[in-house]
């Protein structure tokens, strides 16, 4: 990864995310129940989700140009996914319809203090290609940033990741769901945005306290990631870059969902970024935005307008 200033120079403002599109069936419950135990619940919800549109709507949201690449079903639940998308001012030339598999779900318990349990079934998510995302190298040789995920293949993330690199977008990964990665996909992140389950997964290292946290990102940036931000919840992240590592504290709010506050974060960040912020003030907007977004109930209902996220940076 360059340095800060040279990610900062002539940045393409587009931001293209590759990932996944679901929609989230949520119900609200006093608790998680545990295993074996039925619970009454206090209402059900259906709202648009998956990682990678999560993190598509809160960008833009925020004012990003943003494009999606992707697959739902050719079912009612893609239909209402892409609307979604059209809604939010978010391009989908290059989500595709699968014929053969139905749009991905997450069946979602959120309890009475905002806190979740998340089973997630990615239906044509998983059916996107290489070769699918090679139909949409045009829009990501137009892109400054490029998110990626993992609730798509790896080939395909790995495919895109290479491309983002050949074009100079800041490939950027949120390595979610947690999964050992391959070297070659590694080396081709600019900035990687694990949380702490993550990044233990990653580098079998804890990250308990600061040290921890310097140990494992160089554990990471020893396997060709550039810039590593470690996002810690109500602790705000850990931004680890050149001979840079800084704690940037979070906002402090009443959560009600945590659901989509990490995919508000990435959208926040990515903004920031696309905009020429430096690091340390993109981390600052990701924080803000995951930190409102933590407020509202649902995935994308919850994600905040740049306004809002703005009025938050000045307090």
């Amino acid at each position: 990864m360059p340095g800060t200033s040279a990610i900062l120079l002539d940045m393409k403002k587009q931001i293209v995310v590759i990932g996944s599109l679901n929609m989230d069936l949520v119900a609200l419950s006093p608790r998680i129940p545990r295993p074996g135990e039925t619970l009454l619940g206090h209402e059900f919800r259906t709202a648009p989700g998956g990682k990678g549109a999560n993190q598509a709507v809160a960008a833009a949201r925020l004012g990003g140009d943003v494009a999606m690449v992707g697959r739902v079903g050719a079912d009612d639940f893609g239909d209402a996914l892409l609307a979604n998308l059209q809604a939010n001012r978010v391009a989908h030339d290059w989500v595709l319809r699968d014929a053969d598999a139905a749009s991905g779900v997450a069946i979602i318990v959120v309890d009475d203090v905002g806190e979740n349990s998340i089973v997630v079934l990615s239906g044509a998510n998983m059916r996107l290609t290489p070769a699918d995302v090679e139909a949409a190298e045009s829009v990501i040789a137009r892109s400054g940033v490029m998110l990626l995920q993992l609730e798509s293949p790896l080939d395909a993330v790995t495919r895109a990741a290479e491309l983002g690199r050949r074009h100079g977008a800041t490939v950027v990964l949120n390595p979610a769901p947690a999964r050992p990665l391959p070297p070659e996909l590694l080396s081709l992140v600019d900035v990687l945005i694990p949380n702490e389950t993550e990044t233990t997964m990653l580098t079998g290292l804890p990250v308990s306290d600061e040290a921890d946290m310097r140990a494992a990102a160089a554990a990471l940036q020893s396997r060709g990631v550039g810039a590593v931000i470690l996002t810690l919840g109500e602790r705000g992240a850990f931004l680890i870059h050149d001979d840079v590592a800084q704690h940037i504290p979070a906002f402090a709010v009443q959560p009600v969902d945590t659901t989509a506050a990490g995919d508000a974060f990435v959208g926040g960040f990515a903004v920031a970024l696309a905009e020429g912020r430096p690091l340390a003030e993109a981390v600052r907007w990701g924080n803000a935005a995951g930190a409102l977004a933590a407020t509202g109930l649902g995935a994308q209902p919850s994600l905040p307008r740049r306004a809002a996220v703005e009025a938050l940076l000045r307090k």
